[in-house]
């Protein structure tokens, strides 16, 4: 049940509690008045409307967001569990359920698990989403088929983008998978996308990546160095590359795990790179926390995110993505943004020192992926999550389940899909 019961259309919402950086304003929190018609805010001033005709609620400091960001997840992978758990918890041990379980990836089994997870991070409070797409095993044609219709189905929505993921050891220009996969992710207008990891000819493979980036004019997104081996360092190697090149679309780069275990030295000067690149990083708390520094019978001993804190203080746009949901690479979460920003918050220290944070679960992931910036400033699209909370600790301790989402201004129905729907998807006995 919600913490509280809106109308729809014209209202004013008296005395909630907004985050100051998405106001364009200095300072931590704020409360003042949202007055909201016609789909968008028309006011932030505690003062105004006071004359007027239109309802007023007095929201007892309830914190209030645009709706999130999500730049990072694996919709094609969503809730497989069931039917392909991960035996051990580890990295090759989800890597390799994964491309075991590609034999039931039908057009059919994605989409009924896409729509899935896009009806819960609807609900949750989430406008815009990129997933990405494995698109070896001949699955790309039909999983960017999938994403096409769901694009449709949406609309209005959930804003969908989409890369394709290939690993960096099969791509090469004139040979292989790869470019009729490039040629499918320019048809749709997607993003160009690969896993990077220390392999003897990766500048040659990056290469051979790029010239396709460069042939479409596409953005592209990397998953990198997911792992705590201080050695592997394509993060350096990519910056390198964009540089050499002067490749000037976006280029994102997530995980980056390694270089919180590199020599501070060593991780600065990577630092340094990713900056002068103008690369935008994705950190994914959860799932590396699931997956990294994992052995069995031994407690880990580190917590598996990036040097969040340092890329930031260099200047590079850092944001946070749900990453997985409920398969092998991490078996919890549900597209929701308010446990990413709670569990980031715990897991990498956000909640001393800066009070822009919020920023990288909103408008920071929104620029690198060129989504609409979410925002509370005036004129503003009246989408909403309005959280009981009056401050930070009483929004993290809970998990805002009894939350309000406003779409135009008008309150949705925030019932989550009930597992049982996917029985038969995922069930062992179904493959």
């Amino acid at each position: 049940m919600s913490f509280c019961v809106l109308p729809s259309g014209a209202k004013i919402l008296e005395n909630v509690t907004l985050p100051a950086c998405l106001m364009g304003l200095e300072g931590d929190l704020i409360q003042t008045n949202l007055t909201i018609a016609d789909g968008k805010i028309t006011s932030t001033d505690a003062g105004a409307s006071a004359e007027t005709v239109i309802p007023r609620f007095d929201m007892k400091g309830a914190m209030v967001f645009p709706c999130f960001v999500d730049m990072h997840t694996h919709l094609d992978k969503g809730h497989i569990w069931p039917r392909a758990a991960n035996p051990d918890g580890s990295f090759m041990g989800a890597l390799n359920t994964v491309r075991a379980d590609h034999a039931n990836w039908t057009a059919e089994d994605v989409a009924a698990r896409m729509d899935f997870s896009l009806r819960c991070a609807y609900a949750h409070g989430t406008k815009a989403i990129r997933t990405h797409i494995d698109s070896l095993d001949n699955l790309a044609a039909s999983s960017f088929g999938v994403i096409a219709k769901m694009q449709d189905t949406w609309r209005g929505k959930i804003e969908l983008q989409a890369s394709c993921l290939v690993a960096i050891d099969r791509i090469f220009r004139d040979e292989g998978d790869f470019p009729a996969i490039a040629k499918i992710v320019s048809e749709g207008g997607h993003t160009l996308g690969a896993v990077t990891y220390p392999v003897p000819d990766l500048k040659e493979r990056l290469l051979d990546f790029f010239h396709f980036a460069m042939l479409y004019d596409l953005d592209v997104d990397f998953h990198v160095d997911e792992t705590n081996d201080p050695t592997s360092d394509t993060l350096r190697t990519i910056a390198e590359t964009v540089l050499a090149l002067g490749f000037q679309n976006t280029v994102t780069v997530g995980h980056c795990c390694s270089i919180s275990v590199m020599p501070e030295e060593t991780a600065n000067e990577i630092i340094a790179l990713v900056a002068k690149a103008g690369l935008n990083v994705v950190s994914l708390p959860m799932c590396n926390m699931y997956l990294q520094d994992r052995t069995p019978g031994r407690t880990p001993r580190w917590r598996g995110v990036t040097m969040a804190h340092e890329l930031k203080a260099a200047g590079v746009n850092v944001s946070f993505a749900s990453d997985n949901t409920r398969d092998p690479f991490y078996g919890y979460g549900d597209l929701d943004m308010i446990e990413v920003m709670r569990e980031a918050t715990r897991i990498c220290h956000l909640d001393h020192g800066r009070t822009d944070w919020t920023e990288a679960f909103l408008t920071n992931p929104a620029r690198a992926c060129g989504f609409d910036a979410p925002s509370l400033t005036t004129g503003a699209p009246a989408d909403l999550v309005l959280c009981n909370a009056r401050n930070w600790t009483e929004l993290f301790a809970r998990p805002q389940a009894d939350r309000v989402v406003l779409r135009d201004g008008d309150p949705i129905d925030r019932s989550l899909p009930s597992y049982s729907e996917l029985d038969q998807i995922v069930s062992k006995s179904h493959v």
